[in-house]
Order: structure tokens, then C-alpha cells, then sequence
């Protein structure tokens, strides 16, 4: 679909929202039926009336269940099977980030911090108005999964390592502040994506990342060869110290972004689209001649630009080490900048939180949702030319 026709598709949506309040409501239900419709075949292995010799079972029937979402109440149709073993996952997984998005709005709410309009949403979604007492045990039984993610081990290595930081409006002690919230994403031998941690911080100092870095090592985590993360000194710092001996990659995006504090705002666009460039060639050695190239061009005219760049562009090439097909992933933070975009999406609804602890349950319940995605989804990256890499240096190093 072209640009030009997502635009009327869009008008096309929000009418029908306008004219069939309850469409939203009846298109989430439609696509989580089929989801379960889809989940019983595949335990089957077979569709429904489908005739085939790899069939490992029967339907009998459905039994209701209803489903409180953020579009309300879903009234689904559960399907069951003849020997009572099918067991879907759907309801647990999809409710652990809802039900901290509930309690953080029902929070909000007893603490008198928001609007009867909050009041109104939670009740609509769950059924009931909340006591302390209600959020008490909701949070309790959410806490105890989120609890066993965030401390579970760490056993097998991971190669490469992505770390960002994203800022949240957090209430404490009657004053609203911003709190960092720090994740790190790995990426296994099978070429796997995983969410190692999410942690809250008062800032991003050196010491805030060495006590998160320090306690993925302490749950197991090993093998680090490769970092990519922002330019951020006491990220930096706290990299040097823990992951003593791992490469890094400054995030490119970034830099680019911090390229425009040393330019005029009528700068040449050409200038920038030619240092952008430089991240598209196949190896390091064209890169340095390219870059050559562009600072014999652009001296003369932008001078405090280009003696900056000098300095400081080599760490954003670090990624000209890894196999090629690993460059466009892994020369910027972009994996992990999706994910903060989701959280984003998610925690607009909420502004303010009205504590720490409700902040960092939505965001790790986002986080092990996400986490559960990526094991299931196909490997994120083949890691057999590395390996092939790491056997070569090895090698030459004997």
C-alpha cells in the first residue's frame, strides 16, 4: 500500500470508529478468535473438519471466556478438544501487560492523582470500582512473573549486547520527576533476540549502568564481544569497567543526530546525506577512504563539523568487524528504539506514574511480552559466519 492510500485507509477507520463505537471492541475480538481457532488446529495438527493421517485429536466443542482488554470486556468462544489437553497461552500472555496498564490507571485513581475519567476506564475494563486493597492482590500475583524474569539466569553466552536508556514522568514524594528506565537486549549463538533486563534509575550516571551491567553478570551473564549503545559517558564508563575487553559500536543514528549541533541550521543538506553514506560500504577500508574524500570536500566550509567527526567517527565503525550481513543491525541502537517506541505507545496512556514500582511493572510486563515474541519468531540472525570468524582468529592468534 502507497503512502497516498494509507491516508484515506486511515480516514476510512477513524469514520467507522466514529459512526461504530464498538468496532475496535469487535475487531481485537475477531482476531483473537482466530487466534485461538489457529492455536487448536496447530495442537491437533490438523484444521477443523480436516481428514488427515497426522491428526493427534479431536474438537468437542467450546466453552466461554471473557477477556478484559483496554477496548473492554471480549466475550471469546474457548475451543476444546476430546482429551481435555489443549491449553492455550493467549489469555496469560496477552493480560500481563494489561493487567499492569489496569493497575497502574486503578493506582492512579485511589491515590487521587488523576480524574474521574480514569476512574470511568477502569471500571469499564474490569467491571468494578478499585480499593487498595484489589490493586494490592492484582499487583502481588503480577509481580511474582515479573519477579522470575527479571532475577531468571542467564546461562548461555551472548555475543552481542544492546543497551539504551528512555525516560519516564514518575510522582514521588508528591513531586513529578523523570526516572531512566535502562533495558539491555542480547543476542544468542542461534542468532535469538532476548531481553536480558529492564531497571529503573534515577539517572543515567556511571553508576546506575555499572550496578544493572554488574547484575546481568551476576545472574550469568558472559561472552560479550560486541556493544552497541549511545554515546553516553557514564554508559561508557560503566562498559569499560564491567565488559572488560568487548568492542564498541556508538550508535550511528546518534551520532548523526549529534553531528547537527556542529552545523549552521542552513547547513547543505548534501553534507550530511555524504557522512550517512559512509555507513553503507562493505568494509572498513572504504569507509576510511570515503571518509577521506568527504572531509577534503567539506573543510573549507565546515570546519568545526569535520575536525569533530575526525575525532570521534572511528567509534561509530566498529561494526565493519562483525560479517556483513550483521552490519545493518547492528551498527545502531534501531533494534531496541522499536521496542522503546512500544513502550512509548503504551505508557502515553498513563503521563505520570503515580510511583516506581508501577512504572517498572508496566514496562517489564511489555518486555516479557516482547521477549516471548522474539523466542517464538524465526532467528533473528545466522551466526554461522562468525562463528566461522571466531575459528579464523583463533587460528592466526595459535
Amino acid at each position: 500500500m502507497t503512502r497516498s492510500e494509507v491516508k484515506p485507509a486511515i480516514a476510512a477507520v477513524k469514520e467507522l470508529m466514529c459512526q461504530e463505537p464498538d468496532a475496535l471492541r469487535e475487531i481485537v475480538r475477531s482476531v483473537m478468535q482466530a487466534m485461538l481457532e489457529a492455536e487448536m488446529d496447530g495442537a491437533l495438527g490438523a484444521g477443523k473438519g480436516e481428514r488427515t493421517e497426522g491428526r493427534l485429536g479431536y474438537r468437542s466443542g467450546y466453552y466461554p471466556r471473557t477477556l478484559v482488554t483496554r477496548v473492554g470486556k471480549l466475550e471469546l468462544r474457548v475451543p476444546q478438544d476430546r482429551a481435555g489437553r489443549f491449553s492455550t497461552e493467549l489469555f496469560e500472555r496477552y493480560q500481563r501487560s494489561e493487567q499492569a496498564l489496569v493497575a497502574t490507571l486503578a493506582e492512579m485513581y485511589v491515590q487521587g492523582v488523576s480524574t474521574r475519567k480514569v476512574k470511568a476506564i477502569t471500571e469499564e475494563l474490569c467491571g468494578h470500582a478499585f480499593s487498595a486493597s484489589t490493586i494490592s492482590a492484582i499487583n502481588k500475583k503480577l509481580d511474582a512473573s515479573l519477579a522470575a524474569f527479571a532475577h531468571r539466569r542467564l546461562d548461555e553466552p551472548f555475543p552481542y549486547l544492546i543497551l539504551d536508556a528512555r525516560y519516564e514522568k514518575v510522582r514521588e514524594a508528591g513531586v513529578v520527576m523523570s526516572q531512566a528506565v535502562l533495558i539491555a537486549i542480547g543476542i544468542d549463538w542461534d542468532g535469538r533476540r532476548q531481553i536480558l533486563g529492564v531497571v529503573m534509575a534515577n539517572r543515567e550516571s556511571s553508576s546506575s549502568w555499572k550496578d544493572f551491567l554488574l547484575r546481568l553478570r551476576t545472574r550469568g551473564l558472559h561472552g560479550v564481544e560486541f556493544v552497541v549503545a549511545d554515546d553516553h559517558a557514564g554508559l561508557r564508563a560503566a562498559i569499560r569497567e564491567v565488559l572488560t575487553g568487548a568492542a564498541y559500536q556508538r550508535c550511528y543514528v546518534h551520532f548523526l543526530r549529534n553531528a547537527l549541533d556542529h552545523l549552521p541550521r542552513k547547513a547543505d543538506d548534501d553534507c550530511l546525506q555524504e557522512l550517512r553514506w559512509l555507513y553503507d560500504r562493505r568494509n572498513l577500508a572504504e569507509a576510511r577512504a570515503d571518509l577521506a574524500q568527504w572531509l577534503a570536500r567539506w573543510q573549507g566550509k565546515y570546519p568545526r563539523l569535520t575536525d569533530w567527526a575526525e575525532e570521534t567517527i572511528e567509534e561509530t565503525f566498529s561494526f565493519y568487524r562483525l560479517p556483513r550481513q550483521h552490519h545493518k543491525h547492528l551498527k545502531s541502537t534501531n533494534m531496541l528504539e522499536r521496542l522503546n517506541e512500544e513502550i512509548r505507545r503504551r505508557t502515553y496512556v498513563v503521563r505520570i506514574f503515580p510511583n516506581a514500582p508501577s512504572c517498572l511493572r508496566l514496562v517489564r510486563a511489555l518486555a516479557v511480552e516482547t521477549h516471548e515474541n522474539w523466542l517464538e519468531a524465526n532467528r533473528y540472525l545466522n551466526m554461522g559466519d562468525l562463528r566461522e570468524q571466531k575459528k579464523l582468529e583463533l587460528r592466526q592468534a595459535a
